[in-house]
């Protein structure tokens, strides 16, 4: 067999250069057989406990509360396995309980109505779309849910996602670098903070829902930065209060910046028809840039939406990461969340049962004593606790009781403020809000 021999015709000079292509500048040929001794040997200095995933940091944070927990005889109330549809009532361990650990706002995941256009997409476009939609292509109903998205909101397009959590991770990533600005509330969702991170965009936090200071960040530092950013919530979903919408809309046109709403709570709950902030205030859809929501709770799907102008919407499409890297929509999850918007948009009613429902737990609750927080009564109300033990106590007492709510804890929240987080359905009793929180007062 004929072997290529052409290195060995090589100047010297040549080889050296090789060498060092291939080793390292700073070697010379003599130093390769040091080279070969070192790869054999490997690194020897690397202490163990940093090849070793129980020994990272975050996982020995993890511990410490399961930890702590078991010594006081309580279990873990995370990833409790649900025996069915989970939504005002659930099954856990073959128990029926009372739930209010579930974003099924309106009742319409399991609706079979919601159900059979799942059925009828598998049946037409399987249960994958393989790769992304760049490559693999568009499906009709992929389509016609952004249509309808835009439609709700009055804007041009929409882009759906697979991840609410990555659409935000994706949008403002790809939109917002190194010479931008993004101001955030507090109290914004971690996807927002793990976007900007990933732009390299320069940040800055305003107290909650505190626009005042908001607009004197930005008098002093508007100038500073190309593009700026302002994301605020439609709906906070650790404490239940909305932001004062207009006042946010006049800051961004004073000062030249975009504003990006995550209604990933509102949408499905705010407004007389559930259609978000926007109809809650009667403001028009275009008066805010870029709205995000997702499909995973009023909309009983999953994943997540950019909704506005089309520049915005095709932009993303052709060069979000995100988008453009990742597969399309399971065609069962964008009809499903279609469906469930039809329905929202054609039953108004459970959106007012919903409002309705949560008010009444608020004023429930606060008749009885309890701290609610910063909470309005719309589909989030935390009872604060105010110790992280003693939340998850509770939660596994109201449980024997046959009532599902979930802890949040350190380091989600302050110590002081943890808390019980009840999300709301439209499908809960006035019966089963009063059993809730007459059990809760007598073992608070």
């Amino acid at each position: 067999m004929h072997q290529d021999k052409s290195t060995d015709k090589l100047s010297g000079d040549s080889k050296q250069n090789l060498i060092r292509r291939f080793f390292g500048a700073s070697r010379n040929a003599g130093d390769t057989a040091s080279t070969s001794t070192d790869a054999a040997a490997g690194c020897s200095h690397v202490a163990e406990e940093l090849t070793r995933f129980d020994a990272f940091p975050g996982y020995q944070q993890v511990l410490i509360p399961q930890a702590a927990a078991r010594r006081i005889g309580l279990d873990n109330p995370f990833f409790r396995a649900h025996e069915g549809v989970a939504g005002a009532t659930t099954r856990i361990a073959d128990r029926e309980c009372i739930n209010f650990a579930n974003y099924n706002y309106l009742g319409l995941s399991g609706d079979p109505r919601v159900n059979a256009a799942a059925q009828k997409a598998i049946e037409q476009y399987g249960t994958s779309v393989s790769a992304s939609r760049v490559v693999s292509g568009e499906r009709p109903i992929h389509q016609a849910l952004e249509q309808a998205i835009a439609k709700a909101y009055g804007v041009d397009d929409t882009l759906a996602f697979v991840s609410g959590h990555a659409t935000n991770v994706s949008a403002i990533g790809h939109l917002f670098g190194p010479k931008d600005l993004v101001l955030h509330d507090s109290l914004i969702h971690n996807s927002v903070m793990m976007g900007i991170q990933l732009g390299g965009a320069q940040r800055r936090a305003f107290p909650h829902n505190d626009w005042a200071t908001l607009e004197q960040i930005l008098a002093d530092m508007r100038d500073r930065y190309q593009r700026v950013l302002i994301v605020i919530e439609g709906l906070y979903s650790m404490d239940g209060d909305i932001p004062d919408l207009p006042r946010f809309i006049d800051i961004k046109r004073r000062y030249q910046s975009f504003l990006m709403v995550d209604e990933a709570h509102s949408f499905g709950v705010l407004g007389a028809r559930g259609m978000g902030i926007a109809e809650h205030f009667g403001i028009a859809g275009k008066d805010v840039d870029i709205w995000m929501g997702t499909f995973s709770k009023s909309l009983a799907g999953c994943g997540g939406y950019i909704a506005g102008e089309k520049a915005l919407v095709e932009h993303l499409r052709y060069a979000a990461p995100g988008f453009v890297y990742s597969v399309g929509m399971a065609p069962p999850l964008a009809a499903a969340s279609l469906e469930a918007l039809h329905i929202i948009q054609a039953e108004p009613e459970r959106v007012a049962r919903l409002q309705e429902r949560g008010h009444y737990f608020l004023q429930k609750a606060g008749e009885l004593g309890m701290n609610t927080g910063l909470s309005q009564g719309y589909c989030v109300v935390p009872i604060v606790i105010g110790q992280s033990l003693k939340a998850v106590k509770l939660s596994n007492q109201l449980l024997t009781q046959g009532i599902n709510v979930q802890p949040i804890i350190h380091p989600a929240v302050e110590e002081k403020a943890a808390r019980l987080r009840f999300f709301i359905s439209s499908e809960h009793t006035k019966t089963q809000i009063d059993y809730t929180l007459n059990t809760l007062k007598t073992i608070i």
